[in-house]
């Protein structure tokens, strides 16, 4: 008889550990709390505008994956060249900011380029340094204080000195060369640094074409089915508060914490490696605007404290289905954690105005729809307790049968094609 396989969640990685499976002729049961698939990859439709859960774009350095979500799309995928921007000073200088100094004031140039040369000279950055020393240690102490530090306190909404960087940095930190520095310092750079130099994006109809896309090449998922307990001695779980199925083998995509409400029984170690995981949230606002909004640009980041949100992007410029004809659409991205909460009275009013005050908008800008979303689960936090925990707890869930798998699931700052090849790896197991 053959071994029943569930699926909890129907984000990327549930989906393509569907897809996976049904290709090796298994078919697996998917459950999805939402009445959509997707997870946080979703978009919706308001008032004539094309909006995304914050901003979802495809960055491919594996050619398996981007074959794949080539086939999945059918031709509805625009590969675009990266126009990122950094706001500080009073300026829009190009992104990575430590290649594109001179157009800095002249004195903070300088000293984000001496700043660099002196640690060229000096012991590098081990592995196994926290997040701030390897930050000062990499780039020198004028790139980390102008940009390397602020920005990264504010995304993560935790001190850096408590964060672990060895299985992260390398791939989502552009590292640049000292020839770099100094040509960015005279002139500005276009190489393409970093894992997100190039993105790919759905022609038309908003980042979900990919999950629907997938969707439709498994087959039933069951939607509106919030998983209430998860029974990991009797292999069943609960639907819905009522309906029990049982299972061989448990995939799981939804967020590790929220086992401590529903996964029974979890032994007094698992509870303690549970919560000693940290993650921040994402406030996301959406706005759909009349006229024309930063054309050159498809994204921002924002390392001063005195703006509340760490990044804006421009959907209309990822695709001009997003927006309807003489309009434009954008988001802000707003990081909060336990430690360091936001207003919820204030944050739209206080998004607008940072919005205004740099320029993002103008009064021309007539603001047509708003649309909020908040994220409580962002990005997996790599604090000092990560690397245990985390280890602790993978090794007692597949001892009983759970595989864990996804950016949640696997508790790791992913990608959508690291959430794709996760799913991947997760049906490779059977």
């Amino acid at each position: 008889m053959a071994k029943k396989i569930i699926i909890l969640g129907a984000g990327l990685a549930g989906l393509s550990a569907a897809w996976h499976l049904k290709k090796k002729g298994i078919q697996a049961t998917v459950f999805e709390k939402e009445a959509i698939v997707g997870g946080l990859c979703r978009t919706k439709k308001v008032n004539g505008f094309v909006f995304d859960y914050d901003g979802h774009l495809l960055h491919f350095q594996n050619n398996y994956a981007l074959k794949l979500s080539k086939r999945l799309l059918k031709g509805n995928l625009i590969r675009h060249e990266r126009k990122a921007w950094v706001s500080n000073f009073g300026i829009f200088s190009r992104y990575p900011f430590q290649a594109n100094l001179n157009a800095l004031p002249k004195p903070v140039a300088e000293e984000c380029l001496w700043g660099f040369v002196r640690v060229c000279n000096a012991k590098p950055a081990m592995p196994g340094e926290n997040f701030l020393k390897w930050i000062n240690a990499t780039f020198g102490l004028g790139i980390a204080k102008h940009f390397m530090v602020p920005y990264n306190e504010k995304f993560w909404a935790v001190p850096l000195n408590q964060m672990v960087c060895s299985l992260w940095v390398e791939k989502f930190i552009p590292r640049v060369y000292l020839s770099d520095i100094v040509n960015g310092f005279l002139e500005g750079s276009c190489d393409h640094f970093g894992y997100n130099a190039f993105f790919w994006y759905p022609k038309k109809g908003g980042i979900m074409q990919l999950p629907l896309a997938f969707e439709e090449s498994i087959g039933k998922i069951f939607k509106n089915s919030r998983i209430n307990r998860i029974d990991l001695e009797k292999k069943e779980i609960t639907i819905n508060g009522k309906d029990k199925e049982k299972y061989d083998s448990l995939i799981l995509t939804i967020p590790l914490p929220e086992l401590i409400k529903i996964a029974r029984p979890l032994p007094h170690k698992i509870l303690a490696c549970l919560n000693k995981l940290q993650w921040n949230s994402i406030y996301n606002l959406n706005l759909g605007v009349e006229g024309t909004c930063q054309p050159d640009k498809h994204w921002v980041y924002f390392p001063h404290k005195e703006t509340v949100f760490f990044r804006a992007g421009f959907f209309h410029n990822f695709s001009h289905d997003l927006a309807p004809k003489g309009k434009s659409s954008l988001y802000a991205e707003v990081s909060y954690s336990r430690n360091k909460p936001i207003n919820r009275k204030n944050i739209v009013k206080h998004v607008l105005r940072d919005l205004y005050k740099l320029g993002v908008i103008t009064k021309k800008n007539k603001i047509l729809v708003t649309d909020e979303n908040d994220i409580k689960y962002g990005y997996p936090v790599y604090n000092r307790n990560y690397i245990r925990a985390t280890s602790v707890i993978k090794d007692f869930l597949y001892s009983n049968g759970v595989i864990t798998c996804g950016r949640y699931g696997s508790w790791k700052y992913m990608s959508m094609e690291d959430s794709i090849l996760d799913g991947k790896e997760a049906a490779e197991v059977f």
